[in-house]
């Protein structure tokens, strides 16, 4: 696209992040094209300039500036082999016409970077490209596992974008972290931001009023305990902040358990030879055109072994346990 356009943001697409809005519409640039174009003021919402994070109203004019062309029909598709489309295929939890959800693995990077060539977003060439090719409507970190849900078109992604947006989608994680969280179940209302610690960067508490702090809340409950060593945890985000249940466990002094970034001491000492131990197991969130959808992933072998090696399972845990929790 040669030309700066304006487009109206639609009704579906209420509350919906500029960068997702992008990339729902041009889905061949790359987030580091993406990124560039946000910051250097190309990009403006309303007449001002935004951030990739920023929040979209329904009827907010977005200029669009020139973009770079899409790479010819069929390119993309054919950097995909035989193997990769029975891999990207094996994936899939559920199917209609306008929904795909994936149970994409620990280890697996939702999309692409400098060195990252394997990835869920390339992936998606199995289903094809242009109108054909599903959209990202959220995202899981490379080492958390579980459902991660689709849009097959433009309007079901927005559609799906908009229930995350406005909370209508309920996310339940597994998690198992180190020692014994009291009070076992509640609410933690925690703002975050990312800070610059040691040589990398993470996502720390921060007071709300400090530059940069988003407010983040995570609703929690105990499924099960082994001994006062390690606790199952279902983990449910009300807010949808980097690292937000990773950087929540830690700051209560109960890391998540194979997380190499969010740490402890005890953590680390339970963690030996264990991967990340978070676990996306139900996602329920209205269909774009009828009902609800109710989604869940069997846990990957990485959650199995830190089942295994604290004797914990899976059966034992209800299939909503909120919903104890609010009787």
């Amino acid at each position: 696209m040669r030309a700066v356009r304006t487009i109206a943001v639609g009704e579906g697409e209420d509350g919906v992040r500029l960068d997702r809005w992008f990339r729902r519409r041009w889905p061949h640039l790359s987030q580091g094209q993406l990124q560039k174009l946000i910051r250097s003021g190309q990009v403006r919402v309303d007449g001002a300039r935004a951030k990739a994070d920023t929040r979209l109203d329904a009827g907010a004019m977005v200029r669009v500036p020139p973009l770079p062309d899409a790479p010819p029909p069929g390119e993309r598709a054919k950097a995909l082999d035989s193997r990769d489309v029975a891999y990207a295929r094996s994936l899939v939890l559920y199917e209609d016409e306008e929904v795909l959800a994936l149970n994409k693995p620990s280890g697996l990077a939702v999309q692409g970077g400098t060195k990252t060539t394997r990835h869920v977003d390339r992936l998606l060439s199995a289903w094809g490209e242009g109108a054909d090719r599903p959209r990202l409507v959220h995202r899981l970190d490379r080492d958390t596992s579980g459902v991660l849900v689709l849009g097959k078109t433009p309007a079901a992604a927005a559609k799906l974008s908009g229930a995350f947006a406005r909370r209508k989608a309920q996310k339940t994680y597994w998690a198992l972290v180190a020692g014994q969280p009291k009070p076992s179940e509640g609410v933690l209302e925690l703002p975050l931001v990312k800070k610059g610690v040691g040589d990398r960067e993470m996502v720390v508490p921060a007071d709300p009023k400090e530059p940069g702090a988003e407010p983040a809340e995570t609703e929690f409950v105990t499924i099960s305990r082994a001994g006062q060593k390690v606790t199952w945890m279902a983990l449910r985000p009300h807010t949808g902040r980097t690292h937000q249940l990773r950087a929540h466990m830690l700051a209560i002094g109960h890391p998540i358990l194979g997380d190499p970034k969010y740490a402890n001491e005890a953590s680390a000492g339970l963690s030996e030879g264990l991967k990340l131990q978070l676990h996306a197991r139900r996602l329920t969130l209205p269909h774009p055109s009828r009902g609800v959808l109710v989604l869940e992933a069997p846990i990957s072998p990485e959650m199995k072994a830190g089942f295994a090696r604290f004797g914990f399972d899976e059966h034992e845990a209800e299939p909503e346990p909120f919903a104890r929790k609010r009787r």
